[in-house]
C-alpha cells in the first residue's frame, strides 16, 4: 500500500517529466487532489520533540517507536502515537537487526586511587580527544604521558587513528624511552583491540583498564587533556592538519621543558625527570608526600648539671 506522501512525489514526477496536468496525474496515481495540495503544518514544539526523540533513541537503541512514545508520555509530553511514528519515519530511526556486543574490560582496582604511580616509567596513561579544523574536518588527538613525572611522551594528531597507528606510536616511544611496567587507559575500541593487547603482552607491558564509564579513575590523563584543550585547542584555530601537527609539537616541547607544573612544586616535567636520572634513586612525587611537619629533636634532660660538669672535667 503506497502512502500519500509517496503518491504526492509520484504525481510531481509525472507533472515534471511527462508534462501532464495535476488532474490527470492524480487520476493515474489514485491520489485525491485535496490530499495532493495539502501542506503539512509544522508545530512549534516539533524541534524540541525531535531532539528529545534523538536523545531517547541514543539512550535506548533497542527501543521501537511505541516504547519511545511511552517514555515521552511519562515525561509529561502530550503527543500522539501516530505523530511519533511519522517523526520516527522522517528521521530515519530504525532498530538494528544485529546487535553488536560490548566488551566490558577493566575494574575500579586499576584506577589511580588504588594503583598510584611509584616511580618513573611505572605507569603511563593514554587517551584520545577530538577537535575540528577551520574547514570543520575532524582532528583526533592522541597523548601518552608518564603519570609520575607528568611528561608528555607522545602527542599525535591525525584525521583518524586506529589500533595499528597506536602500535606504531608506541614502538617509537619504546625505542627512545624504554618500557613502562603498566599503561592505564579506558575501554575505548582502540585500547581494547586484540592487536594492542597482543603487542603489549609481547613487549611485557601490563595493562590497567579502568571501570567502564569512570573517567575519574584515569585522572592523570583527564587532567592533561584539560590543560591541552584549555591552552592549545581552545586558543588556536587550525587551518589544516599540517598546522595542527606543527603546533602540537611546539606545545609538547613547551609543556615538557618550560611550563611549570603545580603537582611537581612548579618544576617542569623534564627537570623533575632529570632529577630521577641524576640522583640514581627516584625522588618521591611531591603530590604524594604527606602534609606534616618534621619532628623537632629535643635535647635530653640532664638531671644533675654539677655532677655532669665534674665528670666532664675529670
Amino acid at each position: 500500500m503506497v502512502s500519500p506522501a509517496r503518491k504526492r512525489r509520484a504525481v510531481e514526477h509525472l507533472e515534471e517529466v511527462h508534462e501532464v496536468s495535476e488532474r490527470r496525474a492524480c487520476r493515474v496515481v489514485g491520489q485525491s487532489r485535496a490530499t495532493q495540495r495539502y501542506e503539512p503544518q509544522v508545530h512549534d514544539d516539533e524541534t524540541a520533540l525531535v531532539q528529545r526523540m534523538h536523545e531517547r533513541v541514543r539512550q535506548h537503541p533497542r527501543y521501537g517507536y511505541r516504547r519511545i512514545w511511552a517514555l515521552l508520555r511519562q515525561e509529561g509530553l502530550r503527543v500522539n502515537r501516530k505523530r511519533i511514528w511519522r517523526l520516527w519515519r522522517r528521521e530515519g530511526f530504525k532498530v538494528p537487526q544485529k546487535q553488536r556486543k560490548k566488551r566490558r574490560l577493566g575494574h575500579s582496582a586499576n584506577g589511580i586511587a588504588r594503583r598510584r604511580p611509584e616511580h618513573k616509567d611505572h605507569v603511563w596513561c593514554w587517551d584520545f580527544i577530538h577537535d575540528r579544523d577551520e574547514t570543520d574536518r575532524p582532528l583526533k588527538w592522541f597523548a601518552l604521558t608518564d603519570e609520575y613525572t607528568r611528561e608528555c611522551l607522545a602527542l599525535e594528531v591525525e584525521r583518524s587513528l586506529t589500533a595499528t597507528d597506536v602500535i606504531d606510536i608506541l614502538a617509537q616511544v619504546f625505542l627512545i624511552r624504554g618500557l613502562p611496567q603498566f599503561i592505564r587507559s579506558d575501554n575505548g575500541p582502540e585500547f581494547i583491540a586484540h592487536a594492542i593487547r597482543r603487542y603489549l603482552e609481547t613487549a611485557g607491558v601490563g595493562t590497567l583498564y579502568i571501570a567502564p564509564a569512570s573517567p575519574w579513575e584515569n585522572g592523570f590523563a583527564e587532567s592533561f587533556f584539560s590543560r591541552l584543550r584549555d591552552e592549545l585547542l581552545n586558543a588556536e584555530l587550525f587551518a589544516d592538519l599540517r598546522e595542527a601537527k606543527v603546533l602540537a609539537a611546539a606545545w609538547q616541547s613547551e609543556y615538557n621543558h618550560r611550563r611549570p607544573h603545580s603537582a611537581l612544586k612548579y618544576q617542569t616535567p623534564a627537570a623533575f625527570a632529570g632529577q630521577c636520572q641524576s640522583l640514581g634513586a627516584l625522588p618521591p612525587n611531591p603530590r604524594l608526600l604527606p602534609l606534616r611537619r618534621a619532628p623537632v629533636e629535643k635535647p635530653e634532660r640532664v638531671g644533675n648539671l654539677g655532677q655532669t660538669l665534674i665528670t666532664v672535667g675529670t
